[in-house]
């Protein structure tokens, strides 16, 4: 049945499609404030509340216990001065029975064993050294000292001089070592 309804009024039709919606639409707001009602905002406060106090109380529990403030002692050594010590006596020196062997110089070379432009190696020194000297002389001033089992190349020589042989040597790998050594000290070598 159509009803009309009279002049100056609007009539209102009712749309079954947006029943429908309304009904659709309808569980939203309820799911909302169920999950916002005051209960459940009042008892979210309450558990926030109470964790908050247990973790004080556990933080104030465990604390480490405070140190007794007192003022610091101050701890100094006194190092006395050293002082003047008596030295012992000095006792008379007696002659030992056992003096220390002189180094045994080797017999020279025999003349012509030696030349110039030979290799030459020191030995018999007894880990001394071989003193190299910069003139023939043994108050010659000492250049360099040349160790035992030590290469050298002859370049000058012979030169007599203290009752010795001497040889002006130079080294084979450092040419800075060079000097007037005795020759009974040196041995010649072929392949050096």
């Amino acid at each position: 049945m159509n009803r009309r309804s009279p002049p100056g009024q609007t009539q209102y039709v009712r749309d079954p499609s947006s029943e429908r919606r309304a009904s659709q639409e309808a569980p939203k707001p309820r799911l909302v404030s169920a999950l916002l009602s005051t209960w459940v905002v009042v008892s979210a406060c309450l558990l926030a509340v109470l964790l908050a106090g247990a973790t004080l109380a556990v933080l104030w529990l465990t604390r480490p216990e405070a140190a007794p403030s007192s003022p610091a002692t101050a701890v100094f050594y006194v190092i006395p001065a050293p002082t003047f010590t008596q030295p012992p006596p000095t006792l008379a020196p007696t002659a030992t029975t056992n003096p220390t062997p002189p180094l045994q110089v080797p017999p020279a070379p025999a003349p012509g064993v030696i030349a110039v432009g030979d290799n030459v190696q020191i030995t018999g020194t007894g880990g001394d050294g071989l003193r190299l000297r910069s003139a023939p002389g043994l108050q010659s001033d000492v250049l360099v000292l040349g160790a035992d089992s030590e290469v050298f190349r002859v370049n000058d020589g012979p030169r007599q001089a203290d009752g010795l042989t001497w040889w002006y040597l130079v080294g084979l790998y450092d040419a800075s070592r060079h000097g007037w050594a005795v020759s009974n000290f040196l041995a010649v070598v072929k392949n050096p």
